[in-house]
């Protein structure tokens, strides 16, 4: 089969090396040929616990030091003053119950979900919706809260929520492409030591596992965790 000038390129990149460092995979990602819009940089990390087990559930929030460079739609669901400062800090979409018919009908075209307390009750309604799709609100996320505000700001500035898989694995993405090598170092490291904190007490063994880098049409490299310094 005759290959492509983009999988020449890559062959030409790729060293025969099974794992790389931080830095080495970083600068391989970026020296890839490039698509047609600035790829999001994407991490898969493989943990060692049993998501089947409800006290080794990994999840939790971090507000990446550099963002993530993507333009993140907002809807919360609020009414009265609490609607009128989440339009304030920025939210794309604020309402109520005309929300959540709009949703049951198909609508989707949002990227995370903020409610009060009080409209939980409209929003459980929706669970087979979100849920999928990871945009279900709840407390640990930060996503059902009375200051809406901070919340849709920091969602805005970067913070992302990462959640173990039915497979023990994390999947997010961290930057861009078009980021700087040290800008993308320091969001990965960021967020790296923010699921170690969220290490379950009753995880035995290795925790991070493997730990693999990509970009969004570009190949994946395995990360050499044992060189990574994490604090």
């Amino acid at each position: 089969m005759r290959k492509t000038k983009k999988a020449k390129e890559l062959a030409h990149l790729l060293p025969e090396k099974k794992k790389y460092t931080l830095e080495d995979a970083l600068s391989l990602l970026q020296q890839c040929p490039k698509a047609k819009f600035d790829e999001s940089v994407d991490l898969s990390l493989v943990l060692g616990v049993d998501p089947k087990k409800s006290d080794q559930q990994v999840r939790g929030v971090v507000s990446l030091p550099h963002g993530t460079g993507k333009v993140v739609r907002i809807l919360v669901f609020a009414q009265g003053d609490k609607a009128k400062e989440a339009e304030e800090a920025g939210a794309d979409f604020v309402g109520s119950d005309e929300l959540v018919t709009k949703i049951q009908g198909g609508w989707t075209d949002f990227d995370a979900v903020i409610t009060t307390p009080d409209m939980m009750r409209h929003v459980g309604k929706l669970g087979k919706i979100l849920g999928p799709r990871g945009l279900m609100p709840t407390p640990k996320a930060g996503t059902v809260t009375t200051n809406v505000g901070k919340a849709v700001s920091e969602i805005k500035a970067g913070q992302i929520a990462f959640k173990v898989d039915k497979q023990g694995v994390l999947n997010n993405s961290v930057g861009k492409v078009s980021f700087s090598a040290a800008n993308l170092q320091e969001n990965i490291l960021f967020y790296l030591s923010s699921v170690m904190k969220a290490k379950p007490a009753t995880a035995k063994g290795t925790y991070l596992k493997n730990l693999a880098i990509s970009s969004t049409m570009g190949p994946g490299f395995l990360i050499d965790i044992n060189s990574l310094s994490l604090s």
